[in-house]
């Protein structure tokens, strides 16, 4: 699993587009899926804070920071623009900041309130990716014009890959020791 910081080091392009379109409305705003404990999907609206060292959450006591405190496993999408489609996934693995020092640094940065029960979770990334879909979103696809397909680009952290990954999955590769990013074609219409 890598860390954001090391994801962004190998893919400074597909990072920062994914910090542009999380944090398009000022503070980072998505949509945070986590496991709930019967297995089944659980989605909420979070500010996920991207800096130079991680991609990280203050989470209230809430459903979904129990998923996180007992399934680490999480997928981050960011809120859809108001002037088109394009979209920024990561998923990883996330784990509770022990480090008072990180945690009382980034609460005293965004203000977080401190009499709040929030406890913070870094986000480790094994995939990430941006769609673009282009000057008329995705309805293209949907309307069965064919002529403008998304282009996405798709990283995959090699030493997190699990078996099983989906037949089609590109996973990157290693390159004098660094993790890659794939450049996917446009994705093709079903």
């Amino acid at each position: 699993m890598a860390s954001w910081s090391e994801f962004a080091s190998d893919e400074p392009r597909l990072a920062d587009a994914i910090r542009v379109l999380i944090q398009q409305y000022g503070p980072g705003l998505g949509y945070l899926a986590t496991v709930r404990a019967d297995g089944g999907p659980r989605v909420h609206p979070v500010s996920p804070v991207i800096t130079d060292e991680g991609l990280f959450c203050f989470v209230v006591d809430s459903p979904k920071r129990r998923d996180l405190e007992r399934d680490g496993r999480y997928a981050l999408h960011s809120f859809p623009p108001e002037d088109s489609d394009d979209e920024a996934y990561v998923a990883g693995r996330a784990r509770p900041v022990t480090d008072q020092a990180r945690v009382d640094q980034l609460a005293g940065n965004l203000r977080a309130a401190p009499q709040v029960d929030w406890r913070l979770f870094e986000f480790t990334v094994d995939v990430a990716m941006v769609a673009r879909h282009g000057s008329n979103g995705a309805t293209p696809l949907a309307a069965g014009d064919r002529s403008e397909r998304p282009a996405v680009q798709v990283w995959l952290d090699p030493a997190g890959a699990a078996p099983g990954t989906p037949v089609g999955a590109t996973t990157g590769s290693r390159r004098r020791g660094r993790r890659r990013a794939v450049e996917e074609q446009p994705v093709p219409a079903p």
